[in-house]
């Protein structure tokens, strides 16, 4: 080999050793690191205070306080703001204490609190960042809120008792459950009204969308069951018996490959693994008391849930089917939302200010 030849080889091979993995296929070690220094920010019902996990060291690194009730909680598409639902618990009005607080995941502080109208419960945030959609339980409504002038942009009447929220990955539709009427609204966000109202089983709860936004899972804690929604039609295309239809199941998560979806079963303390395309129920794995939320890595490869009765995040090992470990974090924990560690560029300009 001439001395050309093998420095044109060695270049070769040094550029494949250095190049960056192709879109999807990122390296196990890369995709451990990331899985590992991931945070999460859950929020404990009962003390008033947000947790913020170390999901690598799996404890608690800070405790943020919230002046009234925490429910919701998501993390921005950006992965820098972490927004949460309080409300004070007073029925049928407008509270001071009712609004989404915007918590900066870097300081760890409280930046903003956005209009939600009353009694927010559960929310979801569109992919662009821009906007906010929040189920107000007592007024029977869903919110729309600009994130950046913080104003109530339309307010759409859903279902009785409204709970509930997801937004399709595409940005298109926001499905908001209803737990009295037994029904689903879904928003057509294009034309900014209510398209449509499907019954589905007694008390749904949760909703969430399939990584492709093909499919729409929505859980019903009296009914037992997981209900699948096909987004095009608008037709039940399934219904999954879970925990011999006794598990009161509550949150629910699809995995990032859409070939699992995860459903917490608070009666019943288990997780429910369905496969996505048969719809059977593949194994139910105990965790702790009262499962409320389920959250996945990006990765795929831990499973997440918020205990409210035994006040701890479990982890569950998704491919040998266990726990790996139980983090202890504040009283009734009720939701959880998963940041990465390493941010996005923002996505929107932000207004640093607590001001409402």
């Amino acid at each position: 080999m001439s001395a050309r030849t093998l420095v044109a080889a060695l270049v070769v091979s040094c550029a494949v050793a250095l190049a960056p993995a192709a879109a999807g296929a990122q390296s196990p070690r890369a995709a451990s690191a990331r899985a590992r220094s991931t945070l999460a920010f859950v929020s404990n019902e009962g003390a008033r205070t947000v947790s913020v996990v170390d999901l690598a060291a799996r404890r608690v690194v800070a405790t943020i306080p919230v002046p009234a009730r925490p429910r919701g909680i998501q993390v921005s598409p950006d992965g820098r703001s972490v927004y949460v639902a309080l409300s004070d618990e007073q029925p049928n009005v407008q509270s001071p204490g009712d609004a989404i607080v915007e918590i900066d995941v870097a300081t760890r502080k409280i930046v903003a609190r956005h209009a939600s109208g009353t009694d927010p419960e559960q929310f979801a945030v569109t992919p662009d960042g821009t906007r906010l959609y929040a189920a107000n339980e007592d007024a029977g409504t869903a919110s729309a809120t600009d994130l950046r002038t913080r104003e109530v942009l339309a307010t759409f009447v859903v279902g009785i008792e409204p709970e509930g929220v997801a937004v399709s990955p595409d940005g298109r539709w926001i499905y908001v459950t209803a737990e009295t009427s037994n029904s689903v609204s879904m928003i057509d966000v294009r034309a900014n009204k209510v398209v449509a109202n499907v019954l589905v089983d007694v008390r749904p709860r949760a909703v969430a969308f399939s990584p492709d936004g093909r499919r729409a899972y929505v859980t019903a804690e009296i009914g037992g069951t997981l209900t699948v929604i096909d987004v095009a039609t608008r037709a039940i295309v399934g219904t999954v018996e879970l925990e011999e239809m006794e598990g009161k199941p509550v949150g629910v998560a699809a995995s990032p490959d859409g070939r699992r979806v995860y459903v917490a079963n608070g009666a019943a303390g288990r997780v429910s693994v369905v496969d996505a395309k048969s719809l059977r129920v593949l194994r139910s794995i105990p965790v702790g008391r009262r499962p409320w939320a389920v959250a996945v890595s990006g990765d795929g490869r831990f499973v997440y849930t918020v205990n409210g009765l035994s006040n701890d995040v479990s982890v569950v090992d998704a491919a040998a089917g266990r726990v790996v470990a139980r983090i202890p974090v504040g009283e009734r924990p009720w939701g959880m939302a998963l940041v990465p560690s390493q941010p996005s560029p923002p996505l929107r300009s932000r207004t640093r200010s607590a001001k409402d």
